[in-house]
């Protein structure tokens, strides 16, 4: 492998072109109908999480990480298939916040990053949720999420889960473009929930 290079500030806000498409490994076949596991969770920017004790609709996007100006990436990292692309999926859900909690949804990111790391992008993108750290992959390990590593470092697979009184209801697997993903999960809430036109 190449020596590590700084992710250029461009790439953070827009999605690189060319980006290769994930495949679907099936490695969330299993997940519909799976309660959350009752894991306490860093918050970003405060406090412990619990998902499990949830009520009503909620929307975890699992994600790798995300980057930071001048901040060190893994070599070929935008050759990774669903590999780039954090920071706009979070910018996506940032700008359509309100419309998914008009529909009565909370929304959590969800990455392998430390909280310390999860603090500075809630604060540099002004995120209006939370980013829960599952940095000893304790919440994907008791649902089976997909995960690989580069560079020693294992991550998240990105994978948007819909869940409804702490059950699973509805994954997004592979999920790509990343930044569009917040319509798709729009679209089938519309769809799946009473009363929304």
């Amino acid at each position: 492998m190449g020596k590590a290079s700084a992710l250029p500030k461009d790439v953070l806000v827009n999605m690189p072109a060319s980006l290769p498409t994930p495949r679907d490994d099936g490695g969330c076949n299993h997940l519909v109908g799976l309660s959350l596991p009752n894991i306490n969770l860093q918050s970003a920017p405060s406090g412990v999480v619990n998902l499990a004790n949830k009520t009503g609709w909620v929307v975890i996007y699992c994600y790798p990480m995300t980057g930071k100006p001048g901040q060190l990436i893994p070599n070929g990292w935008a050759d990774i298939p669903g590999a780039a692309g954090c920071t706009p999926q979070s910018c996506s859900f940032r700008d359509r916040h309100g419309s998914l909690v008009a529909l009565g949804a909370q929304v959590f990111g969800m990455s392998t990053q430390s909280t310390d790391d999860q603090i500075e992008v809630v604060d540099r993108l002004k995120l209006p949720y939370n980013l829960l750290s599952d940095s000893a992959l304790l919440f994907a390990h008791a649902l089976g999420l997909p995960v690989f590593e580069v560079e020693g470092m294992r991550l998240l697979k990105r994978v948007t889960l819909v869940v409804k009184d702490g059950r699973i209801k509805k994954y997004f697997y592979p999920v790509f473009p990343p930044d569009q993903n917040v319509d798709e999960v729009l679209s089938w809430l519309h769809l799946h929930l009473p009363n929304t036109d």
